[in-house]
């Protein structure tokens, strides 16, 4: 990889000693320093200007500093202290370079910028690199040996010593060999240390205890350019892994953490910068101070005074100015030149800062005005955009296209009164006020938009309720063993209808995919909450349906017709089929079961409360209390929160059930047992026996004399007559008492009935005959009498045939 891709630099004093804080914490972040704990290495070079520092730092760490041209001649190329980050060196190495020493540049601030810079190395610095000329060795006054005594002596003043490794480099190397040479840099080095004024804690402490001193000699970059490079590498290759023990860095002792690295040079460089002397201003700048201050205040003043100032001050209370920002820049344009004017004598220095402050002060007092500029503009554009937008949606357009193209339009009108509204020399910046109407529109573009989803789930919540509350309550009313599996499949399909349906109504809302399956989720929980609700609600009138349908299968037959009781009914089994489906109703509504889940609730109620009884002889309480699958708050495999009545609860409302229905019971088994008493006339079995073998005398004189035979069926008629006449079996249907009262009331009218249609019938042959021919002899008499007599008989038995006949065909009339 080529190193200098992965370099990055950034300059951390500028020329004038200025901190550059922010580009220090872009650099950081950027190399990713912070991460690196202690594993990090600080490498610094000083030495004289034009000595080719930066050179040498770029091949030594693949940098990017900028170099002299040597075409131009020998000038300044770095000015201040950068910084880099070495390519391709583990671990991660920093690299200084600092402004050359000597440089012609500066002039009289010049040895006072080198101590400072020079400190500041050798206080963050792991490894200070001394660039100097071979020709410079073991002379007194050579580059960098009064540097090196300053720095000695305030380093030692002004901060905790650190063992920091000295490495010196010697550049254009001569013949002569770098054993001759690094003796002769040692002693000069050592002398130095040797006259440095030190503390009384260090006065005897040699120069090895603070710094390890290292000597390398480079050949002329110009004339040996690839030997330059060769040497480089070699020197470069020292510096990987260098904060191992016994590397260049190898004392490790007070290092900085990563973290603090930015935090720690800050406060060195200010402590640093502190101990410089300040010098008083001239007496030329202190006269250009007072005067510059009073043409300031006078150009205030008039300013304050403008007319067309006050016009438009008085204006943005109350409404958005037209021009506003060129208005005012020409009036500002006019009072800074005016100050210009006057005051382009005195001191630049002083003049500008005056006038800086100056213009600070008219756009503090503009600002106001422009605030209120920018909320008219803001306010409108906002009133203009709810409008817009209103119309867009009310022609049927979508809303997400809708509510983009309306932001965007009027987004750009407000950008364009902002740019009107503009003062020149402010430069303030509008971009909050932007923010704060585009946080404006998308607040009213999600309010509206949660209102209108709002209400097209209520719709589609509204429709489920209908649909589905109906249906359930029907579905319950039939209630068998696939209701549950009905009301599955109905919400199902409802579900699926109103989701489909909210989908499409929601399209142009171009929701999220998560937003849209929340909101579809809390359309399916609400269908699911509807109808465990309704069921909930049928639930606490589960004990007046369980009679209703008793009553249905109870009292009507297969046909829904009313039951009459005949006496021919099973009525216990008709009791256990109507108490079964009673049942069964119980057993559909003491649960939800929407997730298809099996259960043992209806076999549990049957066996309980159907279930034959033990015939063992112990207790009905004993057994109840050992093996009532009832006895429990819960039901097995449903979940509490699934249970609508509790198996206790089911209990209760069986046992209340059952002494409710008991009456009904009770009065069929009566009606029926009247029924079979009305209709069963007859002697016991035994009765009839007694009277076979008691009468058998009795019916053989009836068979030996027949005339028996003629009285005893002229007396069944009659009798037969007045049974029918009187209906003596409907009389009793009601009961003994009312029977026997009613009878006595309607017997005697019935007799005298009967005897007077006898009489009408024997006067009916004379009436009709009145012509006749009397009979000849005595034979013919008595065979006329005999045919009297029998036409008498006989006419009788039609009278009461036809009485019996015609009670009859009224009785089946009424």
């Amino acid at each position: 990889m080529d190193m200098a891709s992965e370099c990055c630099s950034t300059q951390l004093i500028d020329g004038d000693g200025g901190f550059n804080v922010n580009g220090l914490e872009n650099f950081i972040k950027e190399v990713q320093l912070k991460e690196c704990g202690l594993s990090y290495a600080v490498v610094s070079i000083m030495g004289p200007q034009s000595s080719g520092k930066s050179t040498l730092l770029n091949n030594l760490f693949g940098t990017n500093f900028r170099e002299m041209d040597t075409f131009r001649g020998r000038s300044q190329t770095t000015k201040g202290i950068w910084m880099a980050k070495g390519a391709g060196i583990e671990p991660l190495t920093l690299v200084m370079d600092l402004e050359g020493t000597d440089g012609r540049e500066r002039g009289e601030d010049d040895t006072a910028f080198e101590k400072q810079s020079a400190l500041f190395a050798l206080a963050v610095s792991d490894i200070v690199l001394v660039n100097m000329w071979c020709h410079d060795i073991g002379r007194e006054q050579a580059a960098n040996k009064p540097l090196l005594k300053t720095v000695f002596q305030v380093m030692m003043r002004l901060f905790s010593p650190r063992k920091t490794t000295l490495i010196f480099v010697i550049r254009d190397k001569t013949r002569t060999p770098l054993e001759a040479l690094e003796p002769v840099l040692r002693e000069d080095v050592q002398k130095i240390w040797d006259s440095v004024p030190k503390p009384e804690a260090h006065k005897e402490t040699p120069l090895s205890e603070f710094f390890n001193i290292e000597v390398v000699a480079l050949s002329s970059f110009e004339e040996k350019e690839e030997q330059f490079k060769e040497q480089a590498a070699s020197l470069r290759a020292r510096f990987f892994h260098s904060i191992a023990p016994g590397g260049l860095a190898g004392d490790r002792r007070g290092v900085v953490p990563a973290s603090g690295f930015s935090f720690s040079a800050q406060q060195i460089w200010k402590i640093i910068k502190d101990n410089k002397d300040l010098d008083l201003p001239a007496h030329k700048v202190m006269v250009a101070t007072v005067r510059c201050d009073e043409i300031a205040n006078e150009k205030f003043c008039n300013f304050t005074a403008n007319e067309e100032w006050c016009q438009i001050e008085e204006a943005v209370q109350s409404e958005l100015v037209p021009g506003f920002g060129r208005k005012l820049s020409a009036i500002l344009e006019t009072c800074l030149e005016g100050y210009e004017s006057e005051a382009t004598y005195f001191d630049e220095k002083v003049r500008t800062s005056k006038r800086k402050q100056l213009e600070e002060k008219l756009l503090q007092l503009v600002l106001p005005p422009f605030q209120s500029v920018m909320g008219h503009l803001r306010s409108g554009t906002l009133e203009k955009f709810k409008e817009t937008f209103d119309k867009a949606l009310n022609r049927g357009e979508g809303f997400s296209s809708a509510a983009c193209e309306c932001a965007k339009l009027y987004m750009a009108q407000f950008e364009e009164g902002c740019a009107d509204a503009v003062i020149e020399q402010a430069k303030w910046d509008t971009s909050k006020v932007k923010e704060k109407l585009k946080r404006d529109i998308d607040a009213h573009i999600a309010a509206l938009r949660e209102a209108k989803l709002s209400e097209l789930s209520k719709v589609c919540e509204k429709k489920l309720n209908e649909i589905l509350s109906g249906s359930v309550e029907a579905l319950l009313d039939e209630a068998n063993d696939q209701t549950w599996t009905a009301i599955r499949e109905l919400l199902q399909r409802e579900t699926e209808s109103a989701v489909s349906e909210f989908s499409s109504s929601v399209s142009g809302f171009e929701l999220e995919e998560q937003t849209k399956e929340k909101m579809i989720g809390h359309l399916r929980d609400h269908a699911r909450g509807i109808i465990e609700a309704k069921v909930k609600q049928e639930a606490g009138r589960v004990l007046i349906r369980m009679k209703d349908r008793f009553e249905t299968f109870f009292s009507r037959d297969a046909d829904s017709m009313p039951r009459i009781w005949t006496g021919k009914e099973d009525i216990h089994e008709i009791t256990k089929t109507a108490r079964s489906a009673s049942l069964k109703l119980l057993s559909t509504m003491v649960a939800v079961r929407l997730d298809s889940e099996p259960d043992n609730i209806e076999k549990s109620l049957s066996t309980a409360l159907l279930g034959s009884k033990s015939n063992s002889t112990v207790p009905d309480w004993s057994i109840t209390s050992l093996a009532d699958p009832l006895a429990s708050s819960t039901w097995e495999k449903v979940p509490s929160s699934k249970t609508l009545i509790t198996p206790i609860q089911c209990k209760n409302l069986w046992r209340q059930f059952k002494s409710e229905t008991e009456y009904s019971v009770a009065q069929a088994m009566a009606a029926q047992e009247a029924a079979r008493r009305s209709n069963n006339w007859l002697p016991p079995p035994w009765a009839i026996l007694a009277l076979i073998v008691l009468g058998f005398n009795e019916f053989m004189t009836l068979l030996r004399n027949p005339l028996y035979l003629g009285v005893i069926f002229v007396g069944y008629l009659v009798i037969k007559a007045l049974w029918v006449q009187l209906d003596i079996s409907g009389e009793f249907r009601h009961g003994t008492l009312p029977g026997i009262i009613s009878l006595s009331n309607k017997i005697l009218p019935t007799i005298m009935n009967l005897l007077k249609k006898l009489a009408e019938a024997g006067d009916a042959p004379q009436t009709n005959n009145p012509h006749r021919n009397p009979a000849v002899g005595s034979k013919s008499y008595g065979s006329s009498v005999s045919t009297n007599g029998s036409m008498s008989s006989t006419s009788s038995s039609a009278v009461f045939s036809e009485d019996t006949a015609n009670h009859s065909s009224a009785s089946k009339e009424d």
